[in-house]
């Protein structure tokens, strides 16, 4: 009787658990965004739109002629993070800065068939289609933290694409995505109903983040806090976020990076905080064929706290490719 009463008990105990996990999330209230703007209004003058593989794509772009930089940005900023150097780098060539899917302006869908147009393929197929559209047979990426990994994945499966890589502060050595057992989860009704709200301690922890970003954070204007924060105008920002979470996978570079043989610069600040600065060594080392310049006074960042030290850095690199 006893022991019928105990698993009588443990049933209804298991079964009160099950409810809380199952239905407890959905009765989180997710309130919508406030004061959300139509990316119209946050367009620049020189703000440009192209639709890649159905998604409507925000870029720049600066000079003219060969080569072409095409810019990828890092998580959590968008083409604003390049707009120290872009003027600098059309000096030599084509200059294409983009948002990459979830951040800035490009658009952010959240119904689609088949492929997520937030993950790993995805990312690289946008890079593939925005060449294709703008015509740009041939490119130098140059990618910062999470970018620089996208950039590392387009030169693996598009090398005939690729003419160098400029990877600063490159993300290779973090995973690059949430690991395999906890993805199903992720992918959940329950997490994608109060997915967003987790996305939205981007907006709360950002003037942070940026901080940490930096060597010299008195440095950063107010300016600067305002050109990241805009893109979180946009409404769905959020959601999009999460479905990039969702979507994250291992990037798997760590052990193809000996395929990786066309003309490398791999630049770090020497106090990164976000990628250590140990990792651009070890990746600088690991490359085949990759040069190493280490930015003094330098965070995550050095493109945009050390302009003229990284312009130095990528003018000696682009003397070696001619």
């Amino acid at each position: 009787m006893k022991s019928n009463k105990f698993l009588r008990t443990t049933g209804i105990v298991l079964t009160v658990l099950a409810l809380i996990v199952l239905i407890g999330p959905f009765l989180i209230p997710v309130p919508p965004l406030e004061n959300t703007v139509p990316v119209e209004q946050l367009v620049d003058a020189d703000g440009k739109f192209v639709e890649v593989n159905g998604v409507n794509v925000h870029y720049k772009t600066w000079g003219e002629g060969e080569p072409t930089f095409i810019l990828l940005h890092g998580f959590g900023a968008s083409l604003f993070s390049w707009r120290e150097v872009t003027e600098p780098l059309s000096q030599f060539g084509t200059v294409i800065a983009y948002d990459r899917p979830a951040f800035g302006l490009t658009e952010r869908p959240l119904e689609w068939e088949g492929e997520s147009p937030y993950g790993p393929q995805a990312q690289v197929d946008i890079v593939i289609g925005l060449m294709d559209a703008l015509k740009v047979e041939k490119a130098i990426l140059v990618g910062n933290s999470a970018g620089g990994t996208v950039s590392m994945q387009v030169a693996l499966q598009y090398p005939e694409r690729v003419e160098a890589l400029i990877l600063v502060d490159a993300a290779v050595y973090a995973g690059g995505g949430a690991p395999s057992w906890v993805r199903p989860i992720l992918k959940t009704p329950q997490m994608n109903h109060v997915g967003p709200l987790i996305a939205r301690q981007l907006q709360a922890q950002g003037v942070e983040f940026i901080k940490t970003a930096w060597h010299d954070p008195s440095k950063i204007t107010q300016d600067i806090f305002d050109g990241y924060q805009k893109p979180l105008q946009v409404a769905n920002w959020d959601k999009a976020l999460w479905q990039l979470t969702v979507a994250s996978e291992e990037s798997g570079l760590v052990e193809r990076l000996a395929e990786i043989t066309m003309p490398t610069l791999v630049i770090t600040g020497d106090d990164d905080r976000i990628v250590p600065t140990e990792q651009s060594l070890r990746l600088a080392d690991e490359l085949p064929n990759a040069e190493l310049k280490v930015i003094a006074q330098s965070g995550h960042l050095p493109h945009e706290e050390k302009p003229v030290e990284f312009m130095q850095a990528v003018t000696e690199f682009l003397s070696t490719l001619k």
